[in-house]
């Protein structure tokens, strides 16, 4: 409902502007600008989804093979005793707790198609430990807002929209993105945490965070002594050690295991061309909004008046063009993917300002779509503190994206 709104609002603000340059300032050309911009759009929209569904197709494949071979699932049995320390609520071998743990595992890989229905499985099974059916429980909301903030080990759809807009190494943005929703991810769960007092300092928590955090110290320490440029093509390369690490790993379980390791693949790379087909419309619908915004001046004007309060602060003001990627983010994937592109289009794939808006679409995530989407399905109507922390994980990344981007591009 939300992005009903701010879609409609694109083409009215749109308009509104667009008649008061052409009565008030003389801009004769302001409606043909917008209609040019509108119908380029809407070839590019095509255009990017046709080129998205090769890589959809192949990582999708690779991710079935994953699948049969039993990897996915032994992700899940690696997790399960950080999250049996997350979700206190649910009984020992409940099914939902498998639910929740491959819900989690297929959204770290990328898996949005198999996220999905695992993530409403677990909703529903969830929901049968509810004793007040219209309101959510506490497992509930820290499902819904580890989902809103999730981490994302792979984040292939962002990798896959810089390859068709020509980015000389798409994979440049994997690990800034791998640290920006991690910190999402943590502030989400600290959030959650603080309202159901859950002591967060256990074993199992604090190797999870120590870990990663250790891993992120070591990076550090390579890094430190790189000069600026070296070091998107080093993370570059770290990026592409791990991606065909899980891909030779995946085929060769799969061969050990007597799978039929192509027709698996078939199998995926079969969603892959479904979902890359299916967001077609979609990113259409919202670049062309987003274009002519940005036609009659009125995202310039926005970005504008954000960096103008940024540089009263005394703060470099490189990022605010990317901003609205995070903003949109919090309403709609989509949305944000499309004004994504759109920077990408202007400012270049390699720029600062695409390779930020990238880090940002794969650090946040559709808050108000997760929770309508999830909670609706079991007809949850008071959702208690599950957006108030939600929102707080969606800024949190947001801050952590900028300035993630400034040490690794900027």
């Amino acid at each position: 409902m939300a992005l009903n709104y701010v879609w409609i609002a694109f083409f009215v603000i749109s308009f509104a502007v667009a008649l008061f340059r052409l009565i008030f300032m003389g801009d004769v050309e302001i409606f043909g600008k917008m209609t040019t911009s509108l119908f380029e759009s809407g070839k590019t929209g095509a255009e990017i989804a046709i080129g998205l569904t090769g890589m959809m197709a192949f990582w999708l494949g690779i991710m079935k093979i994953g699948e049969r071979a039993g990897m996915i699932a032994k992700l899940a049995r690696g997790v399960n005793p950080l999250f049996r320390r997350l979700f206190p609520g649910i009984p020992d071998k409940h099914p939902a707790m498998g639910s929740v743990v491959m819900n989690f595992s297929a959204n770290a890989l990328g898996l949005d198609n198999a996220a999905t229905p695992m993530g409403l499985k677990a909703m529903n099974e969830l929901q049968e430990l509810n004793p007040k059916k219209d309101t959510a429980t506490d497992a509930q909301i820290m499902f819904l807002v580890l989902n809103t903030a999730g981490i994302t080990m792979i984040p292939t759809a962002v990798m896959a929209m810089r390859l068709t807009m020509g980015a000389a190494n798409p994979a440049d943005i994997f690990i800034p993105t791998m640290i920006g929703t991690f910190i999402s991810f943590i502030s989400g769960m600290i959030a959650v945490a603080i309202y159901q007092r859950i002591n967060l300092f256990r074993p199992a928590l604090l190797f999870f965070v120590g870990g990663f955090i250790g891993l992120m110290y070591l990076l550090y320490l390579w890094m430190r002594n790189m000069p600026q440029e070296e070091i998107a093509v080093k993370t570059a390369m770290l990026g592409g050690i791990i991606i065909f690490s899980i891909i030779t790993s995946f085929l060769v379980v799969g061969w050990q295991k007597k799978i039929n390791v192509y027709e698996a693949f078939i199998d995926g790379a079969k969603e892959g061309f479904t979902t890359a087909v299916m967001i077609i419309p979609y990113l259409v619908a919202i670049l062309v909004g987003i274009a002519v915004f940005r036609a009659t001046g009125c995202l310039d004007f926005i970005t504008n008046g954000i960096a103008y309060v940024v540089a009263l602060m005394g703060l470099n003001t490189d990022f605010v063009p990317a901003l609205p990627v995070g903003i949109m983010k919090t309403f709609s994937g989509s949305g944000a993917r499309g004004i994504m592109v759109e920077l990408m289009k202007t400012h270049g794939p390699d720029s600062f300002v695409g390779r930020l808006a990238c880090i940002m679409q794969g650090s946040t995530e559709t808050t108000f779509y997760v929770l309508a989407v999830y909670f609706g399905s079991v007809n949850i109507k008071n959702t208690r503190y599950a957006l108030t922390c939600g929102l707080i994980a969606d800024a949190v990344g947001i801050i952590a994206a900028i300035m993630i981007g400034y040490i690794f591009f900027h």
